[in-house]
């Protein structure tokens, strides 16, 4: 059932005094604009104008209702902190006004599923629960001889494609995504389609990875979410025999403990059970992937600090990680709405408004970190918000850790030489994103 019986967004309410300043009106509509997010220095600028001039930016842009621009590291972490005050559930990312719309009409409700992303608490609080010891420090650590055996396996695989490759299509993507399969227990033969389908959802704004293979300016929102309708559907279809594979047969796997999960006992539902996997499989590899790749082009493009972490792999390789994931901020954004007006900057958020919390320009805000716009590889302290902060933080975060640092150290204690042969390309999407192509060449 659905949680209301509305068939439409609710709308903003709007102020009748309230207008974009001129930062706003110059950046709201890059911000949301997927083809930025694959233009770094282009959205470093919108979002360092709007830190120096607005903020706390009210935005209206074009096929979106307004929000709230929030582009600075302090007052991401004030918002986030308070999530009875600043929740989820009813707007949890931007999506287009129609796609809205088309969700509320179908479903009565505002997603197409019930991640930990999508919840409040007290149903957040116990379904995060349910996993949450899975992906604690010291059940990753205990996962370390496991997944240093994968990440030699990817290294010994880079070295032999001869000394030229993709670094993104041909390690970054895949040795993360085999880790978390095997912690859910899914094949290595269904790796590929795990693979498909979730580059499907988070790259649905590009065309080379989106189900139809089409760009934004030829597709109509309407078939974009018909597309997402179906990739969803196969998700859902593979799980369901997961779920009743798991439930015959326990495993000592992640998929076991979703399938018997249990809240207020009782059976978690099938809509959250089928979220829950898919969060999992998608969100568990596709954002490390990222980092990984993109820790890796940013190296590659400073050979400065490519000779640092090569003359110390082990030593530098931690805060390595930490700043590949400041550096390629993942996840760009989510989204959260006030359940009562408040105080932030100097204006007054109201009681249903939205407010968009922009990860990559807190982790180049200039008050927090010194030369934002440089990567460093020995960067201490790195107060990096990449991970999220207060109840929804990030629950895979010790993992992707544990996995860049191995994969790092592997990589980085093997490789004589390593530099770019090509252009690289990154995925248009304003969600969750990275490279998409890193041609190197190299020698072992």
């Amino acid at each position: 059932m659905a949680d209301t019986a509305l068939a439409t967004p609710p709308e903003t309410k709007m102020d009748p005094d309230r207008t974009m300043s001129a930062a706003a009106a110059a950046t709201c509509d890059q911000i949301v604009d997927p083809a930025v997010y694959a233009d770094q220095p282009k959205l470093d600028a919108a979002f360092a104008k709007l830190r120096a001039e607005d903020p706390l930016a009210w935005c209206e842009p074009e096929n979106f209702r307004p929000f709230w621009a929030v582009t600075k590291h302090a007052d991401i972490m004030e918002v986030s902190r308070q999530n009875k005050l600043f929740t989820n559930g009813e707007r949890e990312m931007l999506s287009y006004k129609q796609a809205e719309e088309g969700v509320y009409a179908q479903f009565g409700q505002p997603h197409l599923l019930k991640t930990l992303v999508q919840l409040d608490d007290p149903l957040h609080f116990k379904l995060r629960h349910l996993t949450q010891e899975w992906f604690m420090p010291q059940n990753v650590k205990k996962r370390e001889e496991g997944v240093r055996a994968i990440a030699k396996q990817f290294v010994d695989r880079m070295e032999d494609l001869g000394g030229e490759c993709d670094f993104q299509q041909d390690v970054a993507l895949h040795y993360p995504l085999r880790v978390i399969m095997q912690i859910l227990g899914v094949p290595e033969s269904d790796e590929p389609m795990m693979l498909k389908l979730t580059q499907e959802i988070f790259g649905a704004q590009d065309e080379d990875l989106n189900r139809n293979k089409k760009s934004l300016e030829d597709r109509d929102v309407e078939g974009g979410l018909a597309s997402i309708q179906a990739t969803l559907a196969e998700f859902f279809m593979y799980f369901t025999a997961i779920t009743a594979d798991r439930r015959a047969n326990p495993r000592d796997d992640v998929s076991t403990v979703i399938a018997n999960g249990m809240v207020d006992g009782e059976p978690i539902g099938q809509l959250e059970a089928m979220s829950y996997y898919i969060i999992t499989a998608a969100a568990g590899h596709d954002t490390t992937s990222a980092s990984t790749g993109g820790g890796v082009l940013a190296m590659l493009q400073d050979r400065d600090q490519l000779k640092k972490i090569m003359a110390d792999p082990k030593g530098m390789s931690r805060t390595a990680v930490d700043e590949a994931i400041r550096w390629t901020t993942p996840v760009k954004h989510f989204m959260r709405t006030a359940q009562e007006d408040y105080e932030l900057r100097g204006k007054t958020v109201k009681q249903g408004e939205s407010l968009l919390l922009c990860y990559p320009s807190g982790n180049r805000d200039e008050d927090v970190f010194d030369e934002p716009f440089k990567f460093k590889v020995d960067r201490s302290p790195n107060k990096l918000i990449s991970f999220g902060h207060g109840g929804h933080m990030c629950l895979g975060m010790h993992l992707a850790r544990l996995e860049m640092q191995i994969i790092y150290e592997e990589l980085f204690s093997r490789i004589k030489s390593f530099e770019l042969d090509g252009d690289p390309t990154f995925i248009k999407a304003n969600f969750v994103g990275g490279p998409k192509s890193i041609p190197v060449r190299y020698k072992f």
